[in-house]
């Protein structure tokens, strides 16, 4: 009599923990055969036979189920280590970048990174070449007319120079080792202040730019470089980029790889392109822009859950970022993981898929709205 108490127990157990462990393990394994042993359990466990079993199974279930999510959430999100280069010193410039510089050749990138996953354009009016693997090592490069390297970014630890700063100095070792950062910048005939911002510096080193990102969540310590030439910079006449479908597309794109690239540095899975999504960010982007407000809610009082349902889009659990007036998706990036609510967002287990949209206003002003889903 005992076995067949225990018997029913565990079958009782296992009937009520199913919501909880079906849909995980229906991702890797058909569970339809298992329809007509609920259609027999049904029968066999009466009503009171689970609801007197339930307040002893439930918190047993629970707790063993955050075992199992914890577990299989590790599972899902290691990822296969990548070798990072040997780092030299630079040997023309201040700072380099996974052993390139500004002024390297074509031939020197593609001996070092291979060939570019992704290309788009940027601000400045040139492509970003995007390399990595499974956004390891994650370098963008722009060529110029010459095909020289023109710009650099990464938010790895590839960063070399010969004044000691890399991936992880502290921000006083940064401006102690390459002094004050600039306070204006010149652009055509205007002169544009520059704010004293926590998370960036801007220094001039040479015939190059270099823009020193800060992880303000890490002691503000070095989370990424983007390098560009006096050339290319001087070349760009106006803070904003000029508008088109072109640059849109670019700054989408850019901010999706970073985000992804952010996301496998901090040990979280990568996310799944979602156009469906996208679509209802780029909307809502598009509205901020075209009447001059910014806000989760747009102005019918919709929030960012009432828009992707609108759009016929199903998910389980979805979060929003939204940006403006970066000057280009890397600003916006290095922003939102300044920011305690978005950088959770952009570091959150639970997301398997992101869409990204982005509009401009008349002014050039961009706007950036990341659509995060669980399906």
């Amino acid at each position: 009599m005992k076995r067949l108490f225990l018997f029913i127990l565990l079958l009782a157990a296992i009937y009520l923990a199913k919501p909880f462990w079906e849909e995980p393990v229906s991702k890797y394994a058909d569970l339809s055969f298992l329809d007509p042993v609920d259609e027999k359990l049904e029968g066999i466990i009466s009503k009171d036979t689970i609801e007197s079993t339930y307040h002893t199974l439930r918190d047993a279930t629970e707790e063993l189920i955050g075992i199992v999510s914890s577990k299989t959430d590790t599972l899902r999100d290691v990822k296969q280590p990548v070798e990072k280069p040997a780092l030299a010193a630079p040997t023309s410039t201040p700072i380099s970048i996974s052993n390139l510089e500004i002024g390297s050749s074509a031939a020197d990138v593609m001996t070092a990174l291979g060939k570019p996953v992704n290309q788009s354009l940027n601000e400045y009016g040139t492509e970003w070449n995007t390399y990595h693997t499974d956004y390891q090592n994650f370098v963008m490069v722009s060529f110029d007319e010459k095909d020289k390297v023109a710009a650099l970014y990464t938010n790895d630890d590839l960063i070399s120079s010969k004044s000691g700063v890399r991936y992880g100095s502290a921000k006083a070792d940064v401006r102690k080792a390459l002094g004050q950062p600039l306070t204006k910048m010149r652009k055509g005939l205007n002169v544009y202040i520059l704010q004293d911002d926590e998370g960036m510096d801007l220094f001039k080193l040479g015939d190059v730019y270099a823009y020193v990102f800060y992880d303000l969540h890490q002691d503000s310590q070095v989370t990424a470089v983007e390098l560009v030439s006096a050339d290319l910079e001087d070349r760009k006449k106006g803070l904003y980029g000029e508008r088109s479908e072109a640059l849109r597309k670019g700054f989408e794109q850019q901010l999706f790889h970073l985000t992804n690239a952010a996301r496998v540095r901090h040990g979280r899975s990568i996310l799944t392109w979602d156009s469906a999504v996208a679509a209802t960010a780029r909307k809502h982007s598009n509205d901020m822009a075209e009447h001059s407000y910014f806000s989760h809610d747009n102005q019918e009082g919709q929030s960012p859950f009432d828009r992707i349902k609108e759009d016929g889009i199903r998910f389980k659990r979805a979060g929003e970022n939204l940006a403006y007036g970066q000057s280009s998706s890397i600003f916006a990036h290095e922003g939102l993981m300044n920011s305690k609510g978005h950088r959770d967002n952009i570091l959150l287990k639970g997301y398997s898929s992101l869409g990204i949209g982005v509009g401009f206003s008349k002014e050039q002003q961009p706007y950036y709205s990341e659509e995060f889903l669980l399906r």
